[in-house]
């Protein structure tokens, strides 16, 4: 007898928020945590190569790259998979740099399906590693993206506090959407 393979359902879980808020540290411990596997952000590895002078064609490729990055970690998710970003970060980062997102990534913004979103307020110390270049609009970035996500009405939680209690509660956030999903 053959055996079929069904895809699994994964279920996907954002980390969201400005630069120098956890969303690496904690993307790979509640990977960790929960036996799976998380997603780098493709924008930051792409910044490190070509630089932050970034056009809307810079924007494309980060997207496009966020993309694949996530959908091939998601054949090897173990029941959740986390993500250091999506696309609507890429779009509100093409705010920030004032170029033109392009229409496409916005259209998918509305198109991918993510089960929570873990936004991460801005109330931990902002490091400097190179790459980081604006503590000045944390706060005004924060808000941006809280206002879009509230708008587009997702499954959404505000994690704050230092890192062991950000832990906590993203755990907590997690468990209560995986046993809903039951």
């Amino acid at each position: 007898m053959e055996h079929k393979n069904f895809s699994k359902s994964i279920k996907k879980v954002v980390l969201s928020g400005p630069e120098s808020t956890g969303k690496t540290f904690l993307s790979q411990k509640l990977a960790t945590h929960f036996h799976t596997v998380w997603v780098e952000e493709y924008g930051r590895a792409y910044c490190q190569t070509v630089g932050q002078n970034l056009t809307s064609l810079d924007f494309a490729h980060i997207a496009g790259g966020q993309i694949f990055l996530e959908d091939e970690a998601a054949k090897k998710a173990n029941v959740v998979l986390f993500c250091d970003t999506d696309l609507i970060v890429t779009e509100i980062w093409a705010e920030i740099y004032k170029v033109e997102c392009p229409g496409w990534v916005i259209e998918e913004t509305h198109r991918r399906h993510y089960d929570l979103f873990l936004l991460l307020a801005p109330d931990v110390a902002w490091e400097h590693d190179g790459l980081r270049e604006y503590p000045h609009i944390r706060n005004w970035h924060y808000e941006r993206l809280k206002t879009e996500l509230e708008k587009r009405k997702v499954p959404l939680v505000i994690i704050s506090g230092d890192y062991e209690s950000r832990m906590r509660q993203a755990v907590g956030a997690v468990e209560k959407m995986l046993n809903a999903s039951i």
